[in-house]
């Protein structure tokens, strides 16, 4: 034990990267078959490298960087991207890292359930024209007006997807308000290093994507129903097995060994027939 923890603390003094390195096959025990160890790996690393408050971080909590990156690998999203961000946030005077999935994890997600052909995350400013009615519109309207220098201000965003069959999954329309209520339960969203402060469109974006995935399935769902139709079709193609005791039943030799059963023609006569239906015959 006391080597364990010997190796721990040595890794951890040799800095962020190289525990990650050091607990590359835990991660890749739980990450998803699309990914790659090394890839992943090798981007975690540089994105300690390129921040040193990130970096810091990790060195002051190396647990909290792992709880983290573990999270990332089981839902098979690239950490250090808009997939799922890896930011410092200060818990009890001091930095540690923190794990944000991003709009771009909601949308992998979604889409790799397999059930849906598009996934569209969209924002509306002042100054672009937007309407939808339930019950009335199948999808939103939306006109940009790209000559515009200008667009205004953030003032909603939408989120909907095309199933594979061509239908409208339920659209999610949210407000500034609506989008200020989900920031102010995020935690660390005041936070200088939050991406609520460097990245607010994308927060935006992510916020409708994730009320979109309680009305979408997403892999976790999609995998869990698989798994459960699998155990169905084993179960209805495997026999039932037979009580000890009871015998088996056996198959005939002589039934197997028996031909073609052919039908045999009796010819009972002419006067069978009843007298105004009998062939051949004269009349009475």
């Amino acid at each position: 034990m006391t080597e364990t923890v010997s190796n721990a603390v040595a890794v951890r003094d040799n800095g962020p990267g190289a525990m990650v390195e050091h607990y590359k096959s835990d991660l890749a025990m739980v990450m998803p078959s699309h990914l790659k160890p090394d890839t992943f790996v090798r981007l975690a690393v540089g994105v300690l490298r390129r921040d040193r408050n990130l970096a810091q971080a990790a060195q002051n909590n190396p647990a909290a960087l792992m709880g983290a990156l573990m999270d990332a690998a089981q839902l098979g999203l690239t950490p250090g991207t808009e997939q799922f961000y890896l930011v410092p946030r200060k818990q009890k005077g001091r930095l540690e890292v923190q794990g944000i999935r991003g709009y771009q994890g909601e949308i992998e997600l979604i889409y790799r359930a397999g059930a849906v052909s598009s996934v569209i995350v969209e924002v509306v400013r002042g100054r672009d024209a937007f309407w939808y009615s339930p019950g009335r519109d199948e999808r939103p309207h939306h006109e940009i007006d790209w000559d515009a220098d200008d667009r205004g201000p953030l003032r909603l965003v939408y989120a909907y997807a095309v199933m594979k069959d061509g239908a409208t999954s339920k659209v999610i329309v949210l407000n500034r308000s609506q989008v200020m209520a989900a920031k102010a339960m995020s935690q660390g969203a005041d936070s200088p290093y939050s991406p609520w402060q460097k990245h607010e469109e994308a927060m935006w974006m992510k916020t409708a994507a994730h009320r979109l995935t309680k009305w979408v399935p997403t892999s976790a769902e999609y995998m869990r129903e698989q798994l459960r139709a699998q155990a169905e079709v084993a179960a209805e193609t495997t026999p039932l097995p037979v009580p000890a005791g009871v015998p088996q039943p056996q198959a005939d030799p002589a039934a197997e060994e028996e031909g073609p059963v052919e039908a045999e023609f009796v010819d009972e006569g002419a006067g069978d027939w009843p007298t105004v239906a009998q062939p051949g015959g004269g009349a009475a």
